[in-house]
């Protein structure tokens, strides 16, 4: 059996987020906005929360379309208040439309959302060598320059904890302990 990062634990959804896609360099706008959706809702609880309701995420956000999303209205929010598929947290919710607003001007702005948010890794992975997982940062200076910058453009919920844990998921930081399969292979 392979060794995996502690933090994986046992639950398939896990594992398979794990060893698929966190810390694999993401360059997708759609994923990276998914992602941005993702640790939005993350904020102050565990990832394996988020994890098991990301189905019911997809479905309630319209497959995480950044353009739909920018157009959501009260009805529309009703509806996502009401979902008990989701995180029924009512700033969250307001902070996903105003940050599908925001992501679209970024596009606009930088031609894509992938060429702003990997310029504060000056476009390539960073990768730490981490023996534990107690070795982990919460946050480091390029994600309180992420933070600040997002922060600056309006978006909401993007701390830098927020944003580490984002750099995180795309592959911005390969924070693989070295001992897992994955290290290298990111």
């Amino acid at each position: 059996m392979e060794k995996r990062c502690s933090w994986v634990g046992s639950n398939p959804l896990m594992i398979n987020y794990h060893d698929n896609e966190w810390g694999k360099p993401e360059h997708n706008d759609r994923k990276l906005f998914e992602y941005l959706v993702l640790d939005t809702f993350q904020a102050g609880l565990s990832w394996q929360i988020v994890i098991n309701k990301r189905e019911n995420f997809r479905k309630a956000f319209d497959n995480f379309d950044p353009v739909k999303i920018s157009k959501y209205n009260e009805k529309n929010f009703e509806k996502l208040i009401n979902n008990s598929g989701i995180i029924r947290n009512k700033l969250k919710i307001k902070g996903v439309i105003v940050n599908a607003k925001k992501f679209l001007e970024v596009q606009k702005e930088f031609k894509s959302f992938s060429k702003y948010i990997w310029q504060f890794t000056n476009h390539k992975t960073i990768k730490n060598k981490f023996k534990r997982l107690n070795e982990l940062p919460a946050k480091t200076k390029e994600a309180e320059r992420m933070s600040k910058d997002m922060k600056k453009r309006g978006f909401k919920f993007v701390g830098p904890t927020i944003c580490y844990a984002f750099m995180q998921a795309v592959g911005m930081v390969n924070d693989h302990t070295t001992n897992c399969f994955r290290y290298k292979e990111v």
